[in-house]
C-alpha cells in the first residue's frame, strides 16, 4: 500500500444529526449509501468518532489503512448492529462467548473471535481473528444496521494522533481524505472498550477498559 487508492476523497461532506432532537433517518441513509457504495465515513461512537466502511469491500478497507497511515499488521475492529450478525463474521464460538455477550452486550467490550472465511485478509492483517463489538450507542447501531449490519470502527484519526471527539477534530485531521462526516455532536470520550481474546485458552485480556477482571470473573 505505497500508493493512494484511486477513490481517495476530495473532501468530506458534513451531515449534522442530533440524536436527542432528530430522528436522524435522512442523515443515516445518506451515510449508509456512501458506505454501501464503497466509500469511507466518520461517525460518532460510544467514546470517539470512528472510521466506517464496508468490511467486505477490500478497496474500502485498504483506503482506511491509507487514510490513517496505519500499519498493515494491525487489524480493523468491527461494530455490529445486532447480535445475530455474529454468525456470518465469526465461527467456532466458545461457550464463554455466550456468557459474556449475555452479560455485557450491548456494551464496551470487544471480543476477538475466530474469523469467518468470508472476511478479507486485509481487514484481518493476515490473521484469522476479528475483533467485534455490539455498541450501546443507538446512533452507531442504527447506522450499522443501515449499512447491512456491520461496519468497521477504527478511530477516525491519524495513527498516533489524539482520538477525535468532535466532527471538527475529524475534519482537521483527515477531512480531505474521507467522503462524509456524520456529525452527532461531541462524544463522551473516556476509556476505550475492554478487548478480550476468546481464540486462546485461557482467554486473554488484551486491553482492560470499562469491564474489568472482576466483572468477567463474576460472569464466568
Amino acid at each position: 500500500m505505497n500508493n493512494a487508492p484511486d477513490n481517495t476523497g476530495s473532501g468530506a461532506r458534513l451531515v449534522s444529526c442530533n440524536p436527542q432532537l432528530d430522528s436522524c433517518e435522512e442523515a443515516i441513509r445518506e451515510a449508509a449509501l456512501i458506505v454501501l457504495g464503497g466509500g469511507v465515513i466518520a461517525f460518532p461512537t460510544d467514546t470517539f468518532y470512528g472510521l466506517g466502511c464496508d468490511p467486505f469491500n477490500e478497496k474500502a478497507v485498504e483506503r482506511i489503512f491509507y487514510i490513517k497511515r496505519r500499519e498493515p499488521k494491525k487489524p480493523l475492529p468491527l461494530l455490529i448492529g445486532d447480535l445475530e450478525e455474529i454468525d456470518r463474521l465469526a465461527r467456532n464460538l466458545p461457550e464463554e462467548f455466550y456468557k459474556i455477550t449475555n452479560a455485557f452486550w450491548p456494551g464496551p467490550i470487544t471480543l476477538v473471535l475466530e474469523a469467518a472465511d468470508s472476511l478479507p485478509q486485509i481487514l484481518l492483517a493476515g490473521e484469522r481473528k476479528v475483533g467485534i463489538r455490539l455498541p450501546r450507542y443507538q446512533l452507531a447501531r442504527q447506522l450499522t444496521r443501515a449499512c447491512g449490519g456491520v461496519i468497521t470502527a477504527t478511530s477516525a484519526n491519524l495513527s498516533g494522533q489524539p482520538s477525535a471527539a468532535t466532527a471538527q477534530e475529524v475534519i482537521d485531521q483527515i477531512g480531505d481524505q474521507i467522503d462524509l462526516v456524520l456529525d452527532g455532536g461531541q462524544t463522551s470520550g473516556g476509556a476505550a472498550s475492554t478487548v478480550l481474546d476468546l481464540t486462546v485458552k485461557p482467554m486473554k485480556m488484551l486491553r482492560e477498559g470499562p469491564i474489568g477482571f472482576d466483572a468477567l470473573k463474576n460472569v464466568l
